[in-house]
């Protein structure tokens, strides 16, 4: 498999040590798949922590979109769209080598494109990609989040991983947090992804990706304190444990019954949270 074989003849490959791609892709134990730059780091943390220091364990990520639509301001604010996808795409590079996957893979299609005419195409991108491979865990967006490049993201990896399903269905498939927390989930629910490996590597993601840190969004504090209030405010009564966590939800059940619609499967959990919710009111009002 190369570059040619991705419908976008622009999609960018990068593999460790110069590896093929299809070398690359078999070796993957641990999978993202992300709708931008950055996501995979943020979301993905546990996995590529899991892989850092192995040699027997390898990280790969997908990457969606193209960043072209990125918000920019201080020293970005003048930059062009494809000034802006090219400052991406190579942090996106610099993430993968810092981070020691076996491969990373930038599809390069706009957030319209991936929204809109070209989902089928994505799909087959993603296809080619998990044929090449046996990952056990895979991580994605969650179907509760509320950026819909990363539900439609979630969609078309769903769509391809159920198509691969025959061949291989991976032990984990795990739907991360993004642009809505899982904090709400029942707690029996919960994947809890600690973060607390590798601090240095931490701090690192958070200064690679400076087109959106420095340039308008501060991730890093937001990414940070989302994960330190999960490990704190999980247990009203237990002392801390852990220091950081990333709350996960598991997909696996979508992935090995197509007829169970992604609407209908977190409806249920949001179900479960009203109910929660109105029996503890109950009990005192």
């Amino acid at each position: 498999m190369s570059v040619s074989a991705f419908k976008n003849p622009e999609a960018d490959v990068w593999t460790r040590d110069n590896r093929s791609l299809d070398a690359a892709l078999e070796r993957t134990t641990h999978l993202g798949i992300g709708a931008h730059q950055d996501d995979l780091e943020f979301m993905a943390y546990e996995g590529i922590a899991a892989c850092y220091e192995r040699d027997d364990h390898w990280f790969a990520g997908v990457t969606v979109t193209d960043g072209r639509g990125s918000s920019r301001a201080g020293p970005y604010a003048s930059y062009t769209d494809e000034q802006m996808r090219d400052e991406r795409r190579e942090e996106q590079r610099e993430a993968a080598r810092i981070g020691r996957y076996t491969a990373q893979m930038q599809l390069d299609y706009s957030s319209s494109e991936l929204k809109g005419d070209r989902r089928g195409d994505v799909v087959e991108d993603l296809c080619q990609i998990l044929a090449r491979m046996k990952p056990h865990t895979v991580y994605l967006h969650q179907p509760a989040d509320k950026h819909d490049s990363h539900i439609a993201t979630l969609a078309c990896s769903v769509e391809a991983l159920r198509r691969i399903a025959p061949e291989h269905l991976p032990d984990r498939v795990v739907g991360c947090e993004g642009w809505r927390g899982l904090d709400w989930l029942d707690d029996a629910e919960k994947i809890p992804m600690v973060c607390d490996a590798y601090p240095e590597l931490v701090e690192q993601f958070y200064g690679v990706f400076k087109s959106q840190i420095v340039g308008g969004k501060r991730y890093d504090l937001a990414i940070e304190g989302r994960r330190i209030a999960n490990a704190t405010m999980f247990d009203s009564h237990g002392s801390d444990t852990v220091g950081t966590i990333i709350w996960g939800i598991d997909l696996k059940p979508l992935i090995a019954d197509p007829s169970l619609s992604m609407t209908a499967f977190i409806d249920a959990k949001i179900q479960a949270l009203s109910a929660d919710v109105a029996g503890r009111i109950d009990k005192f009002v």
